[in-house]
């Protein structure tokens, strides 16, 4: 009662044109939400309290991350009760775009959306007993979204946010991953001009790793194409039907779907063009349309391979979406969908804005796939589809057990085939590059200008060796490159030829070692040398190791066949004639005696060899002619 005190006090004040004193108007403002206590005049030294700083959270150590949690309501869900893909692709794509602005402190659109792989579905039936539960079902309505989204790397205009997402029961606390994904948006000003971005410097040893292998996923992407191309252009030209026992072909073109949709205002972002997620939603709704056609049934969608966006839309517009299934595997199905845009009710002029290819499956009782009725394609522009379907669902396995894979998990030695060998070199790098991102490096040995680094984890025994040398990096990295020049400096190796010139930046070597195995052999090596320039200011020369095999080199009594996991030289301009020169080593059980023995300062070998490096370096110098391979 005492604040309604106040408060008539207050009103009186108003009345007789009186001055409030602060305090007073602080006092009846929060006595209105329950308290009673006078106000207490600030007395010296008492520290001005900042306003919500009990009820916000502490900013995040990144200045680009955004965080978004998300309650799943049954509207936000499917007929079948699972939270609808198209939804949380929406969520995705706000945060992701709110990321972007972060950094780029003006408007953002999404250029493209990477291969997305759902790991669990978000559904309600969760109440049934355990002998009645649809092994389709994930968690229940009513669990959380959570949804993490920072910039990994800024480039001139664009960059790319990393996108993770889980689901978290309420009541159990358990946390489990839904899927991860990166997105590219690119900077716009006020007149639709892009804009150039400020670099972004990484903090922590996570954000150095993502910072560092984005520009290999950068990569990546602008060679998609030119992969596809070139898979197709070395397979059969003939299109091969699979036949099943007991089923018939469905024709394809009995799953073709077709709708438009009318942009409104709620479908438009805070800068007036379609919301990207939008588009993705219905683009989700109408694949799912063209799938359940095929199986007659509810299919699940389990990937997404890269949302290209070609131009905006806006409101007004209208939005024809089309999908049909290009071809049916056993246990999966893929979708090819695209949007297209017109601006009046009578234009035949459409924009080709969008297209994507999703995979679904049919999940049984049991939550496993079931097969899959076959698709006929219809002649030329379906065949082409077909065709392309099957090459498309050899990429993405070569993306998700050669890129996606941790270094544990990918064999020692991968098989080289010449439509994975994007995804290969780009694991030989990033697998370089992740190494050299680790904090704990500890300084083992220090032998004049030559420091060595041990970095000790569960499973492995990693070293750098490194030293400044006179040289232009430039330079150095073009010497260093060419393993055919190893053995004139590194005594370890006898002899090393080129195998393979796969193109500029990747060849392959086979390598003889002067090193003895426990059978008294030499041991030989079947080595992928992978080699990129900077990206950007501050990005060292890289050239990366790995083992591969090939079938034109298996293994011989001759030889003990050795092999590597992940090697290679990281070069850093210091100034126009010095650069920093390192090498990364991740030993293997066979090589991992002779690393301890350096280590422990049993043996001098290493330093021996690196010295030699830099006096092969210092000679080649003026050597300007740049080698190309």
């Amino acid at each position: 009662m005492l604040s309604f005190f106040w408060l008539r006090c207050l009103l009186k004040m108003v009345k007789e044109n009186i001055v409030v004193p602060e305090e007073i108007l602080s006092f009846c403002c929060n006595g209105l939400q329950g308290s009673t206590s006078p106000p207490r005049a600030r007395e010296p030294g008492d520290r001005e309290e900042t306003r919500g700083a009990m009820a916000s959270p502490s900013p995040p150590c990144n200045p680009t991350e955004v965080q978004m949690s998300q309650l799943v309501l049954p509207c936000h869900t499917n007929h079948r009760g699972e939270l609808s893909t198209g939804q949380l692709l929406k969520w995705i794509d706000t945060a992701a775009c709110l990321s972007a602005e972060r950094h780029a402190g003006c408007p953002c659109v999404t250029a493209s959306m990477d291969d997305i792989y759902f790991e669990h579905t978000i559904s309600r039936p969760c109440a049934a007993p355990p002998g009645q539960r649809d092994g389709r079902s994930g968690v229940c309505v009513g669990q959380v979204v959570n949804i993490k989204a920072k910039v990994n790397r800024a480039f001139n205009s664009s960059m790319e946010v990393g996108i993770q997402v889980s689901y978290e029961d309420l009541c159990s606390g358990k946390h489990c991953s839904i899927c991860k994904a990166y997105a590219t948006f690119v900077a716009q000003g006020s007149n639709g001009t892009k804009v150039k971005l400020r670099p972004l410097t990484p903090q922590t040893e996570e954000e150095k790793i993502e910072h560092s292998i984005a520009a290999e996923r950068r990569r990546m992407r602008l060679v998609h194409k030119d992969t596809l191309k070139d898979l197709l252009t070395r397979s059969s030209r003939e299109t091969e039907l699979e036949t099943r026992d007991g089923s018939a072909a469905v024709p394809a073109e009995k799953t073709r779907v077709e709708s438009v949709e009318l942009v409104l205002p709620p479908h438009a972002n805070h800068q007036g063009n379609t919301f990207g997620g939008q588009i993705m939603a219905w683009m989700e709704n109408v694949a799912t349309i063209a799938a359940s056609r095929l199986c007659h049934a509810h299919p699940t969608l389990r990937a997404i391979e890269m949302f290209h966006f070609r131009g905006p839309s806006q409101v007004g517009d209208r939005l024809v979406l089309k999908a049909i299934v290009n071809n049916a595997f056993k246990n999966s199905m893929e979708v090819g969908v695209c949007a297209e845009a017109y601006g009046q009710e009578m234009s035949v002029s459409r924009r080709h804005i969008n297209s994507a290819f999703m995979t679904f499956v049919v999940l049984d009782q049991e939550g496993q796939p079931c097969t899959l009725p076959m698709v006929a394609p219809e002649p030329g522009e379906g065949e082409r589809r077909y065709r392309e379907a099957s090459a498309r669902k050899k990429i993405r396995l070569d993306r998700k057990y050669v890129v996606s894979c941790k270094q544990t998990e990918v064999p020692l030695s991968v098989p080289w085939d010449q439509s994975n060998k994007v995804y290969l070199s780009y694991n030989n790098v990033s697998a370089l590059k992740t190494l050299v991102a680790k904090a704990n490096w500890t300084l083992a040995r220090e032998k004049e200008k030559v420091r060595m680094y041990t970095l000790e984890e569960d499973k492995f025994l990693s070293f750098r060796i490194e030293m400044s040398v006179c040289i232009n990096a430039d330079r150095a990295f073009s010497l260093l490159s060419d393993l055919r020049r190893r053995p004139e400096w590194d005594s370890h190796y006898a002899s090393t030829e080129l195998v393979q010139q796969v193109d500029d930046d990747d060849m392959i070597y086979h390598v003889v070692s002067q090193t003895l195995s426990r059978e008294n052999k030499p041991q030989d090596f079947v080595i992928l040398a992978s080699r990129r320039k900077p990206c950007s200011k501050g990005d060292p020369f890289v050239v990366a190791f790995r083992s591969v095999t090939l079938p034109t080199h298996p293994a011989s009594d001759i030889f003990t066949r050795g092999e590597t996991l992940c090697s290679g030289f990281c070069i850093w301009p210091e100034s126009e004639e010095m650069s920093k020169v390192a090498y990364y080593n991740q030993a293997t059980p066979g090589y991992l005696n002779y690393v301890t023995t350096n280590v422990t300062g049993l043996s001098s070998n290493f330093c021996a060899t690196f010295e030699a490096c830099e006096k092969f370096l210092l000679k080649n110098k003026e050597d300007l002619i740049m080698q190309h391979f």
